[in-house]
């Protein structure tokens, strides 16, 4: 493990937990087939429990079935101490049972919604605990295509590989759409897989529980089995790249008919594009037969296609949209332009709207530093390539919105102060500007 692994954005690991992590990832990378049979006396640790907990703290999250939030654990009698004691405790004397999971939908960027299972605090506790454990032994495993939900890998650093495998010629793609990847995995075949590796049967009756967590929809008293995994556990994603790490590695060896043509994979969790100089049907066949027949997975027919940049066609991955585009002083040159993709703006707009309604009711100055918050996120992701059309837009929007909401607060109209443009006020209140020299 690198040192960049013994920290969690910002959160340090106690020397005691880096050194675990360090000796399971060195056994794992030299012993590859190896299967780690004494896990279980790690993950009741109190110096691993007590990383889980500040690490889920710092996600948030929505409470779950139980209603209780961190700050309801915080100011109970027994406070954080106790409730880690007692969650120990539970664990060592194997009593621990998973609670229900309860489901909420969010919007899509289509119009659609998005299925999430949120669980409760001391599941995400337990959760983050064995990740802390299982991480380090999988990735020895994990193929460097892959890029979601691992240390030290990006959806940033995919999107500058993509970018210099289209402008090295490899100009068509095969942009593969996974229908309900976490929902479809086959559970039964996703524990043979993590069977390979780990032979703890404690770890593995943890893993069963949380996989037949029975789900509470909303407005529904009775609760239904669990199909697959839920989108929204905290082990969830590394489950589901230990389960597409069999695609990864077939992918890779020599019985992929584009094996020795160049052809490049990058995979984000369930989000996958492969970049050729020339996409094969044997290679599409390929790719079908091994998610679908091998790996019961299902493409989604009307969002997979090839995708070919010389003749006009455009990309998306991650957030971004590519394609070739005349060059202004010389029509008969192009180059690829990536840029942030129509889908991404319309979520952008979603969110600053929504953010924009607190200014109803808290002061400028108290909800200037929100907006800020998630404006200079996104900027920061989508300040490579050619940003600058899309930064405009998202500026504008957001000022014409704080100003919309801002006049709400009184009958007779917000005042700014006389000879002062709106402009000049939010710039003054600190407002974020996005631009790209601010991320160079």
């Amino acid at each position: 493990m690198t040192n960049k692994s013994k920290t969690e954005k910002g959160i340090k690991y106690p020397p005691t937990l880096i050194s675990l992590r360090e000796k399971l990832g060195q056994k794992a990378k030299r012993e590859p087939k190896f299967r780690f049979y004494s896990l279980y006396g790690h993950l009741v640790r109190k110096d691993v429990l007590w990383t889980a907990w500040k690490i889920s703290k710092r996600n948030k999250g929505a409470a779950g079935i139980d209603g209780n939030t961190f700050k309801d654990i915080e100011e109970s009698p027994e406070g954080v101490q106790g409730f880690l004691t007692n969650l120990q405790t539970s664990l060592k004397e194997k009593t621990y049972r998973a609670d229900p999971v309860k489901r909420v939908y969010i919007p899509k960027g289509n119009g659609g919604q998005r299925p999430l299972g949120l669980i409760t605090i001391k599941d995400r506790i337990v959760q983050t605990t064995l990740l802390l454990i299982l991480e380090p032994i999988y990735e020895p495993d994990f193929q460097d295509c892959s890029y979601g939900f691992r240390p030290n890998k990006s959806a940033l650093e995919a999107i500058e590989i993509l970018q210099k495998e289209i402008h090295h010629g490899k100009t068509q793609a095969y942009d593969a759409d996974l229908e309900d990847c976490f929902g479809s995995i086959p559970q039964d075949k996703l524990l043979k897989t993590i069977e390979l590796r780990i032979a703890d049967r404690q770890i593995l009756k943890l893993i069963r529980k949380w996989l037949k967590a029975p789900i509470r929809e909303p407005g529904k008293p009775q609760y239904k089995p669990t199909k697959g995994l839920q989108q929204g556990g905290v082990i969830s994603p590394l489950l589901t790249n230990a389960y597409l790490n069999w695609f990864d590695k077939a992918f890779q060896g020599p019985s992929n008919p584009a094996y020795k043509t160049g052809v490049r994979l990058l995979r984000y969790a369930d989000d996958l594009v492969a970049v050729a100089k020339e996409i094969t049907p044997e290679l599409i066949e390929f790719i079908k037969r091994i998610l679908e027949e091998k790996l019961g997975l299902k493409l989604n027919p009307e969002k997979t296609q090839t995708v070919n940049l010389n003749e006009g066609d455009s990309l998306n991955f991650l957030g971004y949209t590519f394609r070739y585009t005349p060059l202004i002083r010389a029509p008969h040159k192009r180059y690829c332009n990536y840029r942030v993709s129509k889908k991404a703006m319309i979520k952008a707009r979603k969110t600053v709207k929504t953010l924009c309604k607190s200014a109803c009711r808290l002061q400028v100055e108290d909800f200037i530093p929100r907006i800020n918050l998630y404006l200079d996120g996104w900027g920061r992701y989508f300040s490579k390539g050619y940003p600058s059309k899309e930064f405009n837009k998202l500026n504008n929007y957001v000022k014409y919105t704080l100003m919309k909401q801002l006049h709400r607060k009184s009958q007779r109209g917000y005042k700014i102060g006389k000879d002062k443009s709106w402009h000049q006020f939010l710039k003054e209140n600190g407002l974020v500007t996005l631009s790209k020299q601010r991320y160079a």
